[in-house]
């Protein structure tokens, strides 16, 4: 071989070297765009960022990809709008919650006094029994009035001139409950 030949020879190899690093380096060119494209359109909806984060990384391809990565928002529309979503079924889960207005401690749905401070939270609809919110004067279940209470019928009431005795404490003896003596 002559020297001439070699040369050509290191020639086409250099060639096709140049060549495949050429397209390798246009592959990856085009592949930080359409990706820069594809993650900024996933992170914001404002065409003008998404527009500019895409000739900062054609023109500059490596400098302007870290410029794009320190600066691009820090969670996609998805992730936020899961947090929206998380944060708002929280909210409503505490809004739910019945607070005693003078300890301000939780307190149960079905509780009418409570528990810690003995404070009224609810109120017994005088016709049907159900529990109310204070400031409601209509009863939701029956329709009769909130704040007027059960008139008792006739039968009911004891003839004139009986006084109920008070209902006894627990453990203590009623009037009913001694023995007759005659």
């Amino acid at each position: 071989m002559d020297l001439g030949q070699i040369s050509n020879a290191i020639g086409s190899v250099l060639e096709v070297l140049v060549a495949v690093c050429g397209a390798f380096v246009l592959a990856f060119w085009l592949a930080i765009i359409i990706w820069t494209w594809r993650d900024i359109r996933a992170r914001s909806r404002d065409v003008f960022a998404a527009v500019l984060a895409l000739v900062l990384v054609a023109i500059f391809p490596l400098v302007g990809l870290m410029l794009y990565l320190l600066l691009r928002p820090k969670e996609t529309l998805a992730e936020a709008y899961d947090r929206a979503l998380e944060e708002e079924a929280l909210l409503r889960g505490i809004e739910e919650q019945l607070v005693c207005p003078n300890c301000n401690r939780v307190v149960e749905k079905a509780w009418q006094f409570c528990a810690y401070c003995h404070t009224q939270v609810k109120k017994g609809c005088p016709s049907c029994g159900q529990l109310l919110e204070l400031g409601w004067t209509l009863c939701p279940y029956c329709g009769n009035p909130a704040n007027v209470p059960k008139v008792r019928s006739q039968q009911e009431l004891p003839p004139p001139g009986v006084v109920n005795p008070p209902a006894p404490r627990p453990g203590e003896l009623s009037v009913t409950d001694l023995p007759v003596v005659e």
